[in-house]
């Protein structure tokens, strides 16, 4: 099969992985797999890096802002033009609603979405975009209730396919040495991967952890990752003190830390089905994470792992208990891991997306689709 994917940008993030697992996965199995990213090429370029020696071609629309937004759609146009008979699949907001403008009338193409994002106008806009497209992609049985309940997507117009990890990757490798921060060896660490970003809800790490981290003064709290709230969260941390709690940069490698820590946690306000959870589990470690979209699904509904949103005494329960018992702790870990390989591989997201893209295919004998209007 030809197959165009297009995206929003590739920044190292859940979304962008998944693409590039399923672009070399597509591209090994014989697929012709091309890649547009609305973005300029991105600051940490290890899925390019990827995708490039994957022997798989990049095209960047170079977008900064809307203000782009009629070269950027010149480009996108010729560029899905060099292959009309390819497939189409759009991944998040943006490229989904660019994409839509761009298809000619006859065609193919699955939309895909990642988070379940409430806002009114956004909801608007992807709701009109995604009747151009003939199938859309949920990453959760969450965001696909979603889908219908917000955006008119119907069942028989949906799929749901899950992200993937590579599990292996995480068998193996080297923990992280707490020493080389200042900390003893054996320190019992939860750690938060991702944006420091209101979406992930970092106050209520704020608001919970002098609780559990009480006076154990071998519990510790470590937050990886960049965004806006960064500074507000170093001076959060300096006043808790480095003995207890440190802010790190991003990484482009997360597996030492996962190998090294206690727990994960993650109190997202909501999500799609974020890719930290999986590589959590694939590290054979356990995961307090609030009950929104996809990261409950990812734990099964363990009530060990999950609480509602903003419980936070749930949640100072939940880190309680896997700060304090590392037996229970390497019990979970270690179904979590089972849970990774029997059902969220890479070869079977692949299988499930290449399904999908053929039985949407297999219907191009249908009446065409009305095109978008240029001026959406």
């Amino acid at each position: 099969m030809d197959i165009d994917l297009v995206i929003t940008e590739l920044e190292v993030g859940g979304a962008e992985r998944a693409l590039t697992q399923l672009a070399v996965a597509l591209h090994d199995e014989g697929d012709r797999v091309r890649v547009f990213s609305l973005s300029p090429p991105p600051v940490r370029d290890g899925l390019v890096d990827r995708l490039d020696g994957a022997g798989i071609p990049v095209c960047f629309g170079s977008a900064r802002s809307w203000r782009d937004i009629v070269p950027l759609r010149r480009r996108l146009r010729a560029w899905l033009r060099e292959r009309p008979e390819a497939i189409c699949q759009s991944f998040l907001f943006h490229a989904n609603v660019l994409t839509a403008t761009c298809l000619e009338s006859d065609r193919r193409a699955v939309a895909g979405i990642r988070v379940a994002e409430r806002r009114a106008v956004r909801c608007i806009i992807e709701k009109r975009a995604l009747r151009r497209f003939d199938h859309v992609v949920c990453v959760s049985q969450a965001v696909a209730q979603f889908a219908d309940s917000r955006l008119g997507v119907t069942a028989d117009r949906c799929s749901v396919i899950g992200n993937a990890v590579e599990a292996d990757r995480f068998r193996s490798v080297d923990p992280f040495d707490w020493r080389s921060i200042g900390w003893e060896e054996e320190a019992r660490v939860a750690l938060f991967i991702g944006r420091f970003h209101p979406q992930k809800n970092l106050a209520a790490l704020q608001r919970t952890a002098p609780s559990w981290l009480a006076d154990d003064t071998s519990r510790k709290l470590v937050l990886v990752g960049d965004g806006p709230q960064r500074q507000s969260l170093e001076a959060w941390a300096t006043g808790i003190g480095p003995d207890r709690v440190r802010v790190m940069p991003w990484q482009p490698d997360v597996a030492p830390l996962l190998a090294a820590c206690r727990v994960l946690v993650l109190p997202s306000r909501y999500e799609g089905m974020p890719n930290v959870i999986l590589e959590a589990m694939a590290a054979g470690r356990p995961v307090v994470c609030s009950r929104v979209e996809g990261s409950e699904e990812l734990v099964g509904g363990d009530e060990q792992q999950s609480y509602p949103l903003d419980e936070d005494v749930q949640l100072i329960e939940r880190m309680d208990c896997f700060l304090g018992d590392g037996e229970l702790a390497e019990r979970v870990g270690a179904s979590n891991r089972q849970r990774v390989c029997d059902r969220f591989s890479v070869a079977k997201m692949a299988a499930a997306y290449r399904r999908t893209y053929r039985t949407v295919l297999a219907s191009a004998s249908g009446p065409p689709l009305s095109p978008m209007s240029s001026g959406f």
